[in-house]
């Protein structure tokens, strides 16, 4: 920014009023993971834009998973990471480690960064107020997965608690059931469940690839824009597949559930969340 003149800032900030007055007062709930979540500028610069999205009136939600940290925290333990179709098998001891890391250690550090950030944040876990309260989940051929939850239901009120009060939400996905059993919640699944909840204007998934590719392995392919209803024929003809699946999933079904947008964005492209909000630019792949 050093190198435009003051003309230019102004100009910028033009450029961005009609996105200002289009978000203003809605809520954005972003799922933050990936390689912005482990690169010390790219986490600083999701900061930066959390923060100035809620100084000028959007009502920001941050869920968060923290997969590297709990596989670094169960080998320092020395137990065993197990995944099943890619999915997280997480035992007794296991959903003990990720209660501690993702509601304790991972949420209350993004709580502290934002404060850094001069941003008022508020840290949650579906656990509070039973936010989410969920029931066993197994694989689509009937393997146990231990304490790895389905949720059946989102209450909204902690979160809208928070907003209210001017702070931003940080939610750990973790969740709980009417015994008392804590589940662990894939963090895309509850960001999309929360945002439809929310009935909010937009769910943004930071990944670390450039969204969806018609050639995986070429970024000049990206598909900038997808309608819901074509989501099964990408699938058919293997442009939707593998890691992304799930991902897409959640996008539909946050569309389908009322949220107007669901966008997959390239959380390695520093302040990616402005440029995705706050001009006609975009960044990513956005679901409608």
């Amino acid at each position: 920014m050093e190198n435009i003149t003051n003309t230019e800032k102004a100009s910028v900030l033009i450029d961005a009023l009609p996105y200002i007055q289009k978000y203003s007062d809605k809520i954005v709930v972003i799922k933050y993971g990936g390689n912005a979540m482990t690169n010390k500028e790219l986490k600083d610069a999701v900061m930066t834009d959390i923060v100035l999205l809620s100084l000028v009136g959007i009502k920001v939600v941050l869920v968060h998973g923290g997969g590297p940290e709990i596989n670094d925290m169960l080998k320092r333990l020395n137990i065993e990471s197990r995944f099943i179709n890619g999915l997280r098998y997480t035992d007794e001891e296991a959903i003990e480690v990720v209660k501690m890391v993702l509601a304790g250690k991972v949420n209350k550090e993004l709580v502290q960064l934002l404060a850094q950030h001069k941003g008022s944040a508020v840290g949650l876990c579906g656990i509070d107020g039973e936010m989410l309260v969920a029931e066993k989940k197994t694989t689509e051929d009937g393997q146990d997965l231990g304490f790895v939850g389905e949720i059946t239901n989102v209450n909204p009120k902690p979160i809208l608690d928070a907003l209210s009060n001017g702070n931003i939400p940080v939610i750990a996905t973790v969740a709980t059931d009417a015994e008392g059993n804590t589940y662990n919640i894939n963090a895309d699944t509850a960001a999309a469940r929360i945002a439809a909840e929310l009935g909010a204007e937009s769910l943004i998934l930071m990944t670390d690839i450039a969204g969806l590719l018609r050639d995986k392995d070429d970024p000049n392919t990206l598909i900038p824009k997808v309608n819901v209803s074509e989501v099964p024929y990408l699938k058919m003809q293997g442009i939707v597949s593998g890691g992304m699946i799930p991902k897409i999933d959640c996008c539909v079904e946050a569309v389908r559930r009322g949220v107007n947008g669901a966008v997959i964005i390239d959380g390695r492209v520093p302040h990616s969340i402005l440029i995705e909000i706050l001009s006609n630019e975009g960044v990513g792949t956005q679901f409608v």
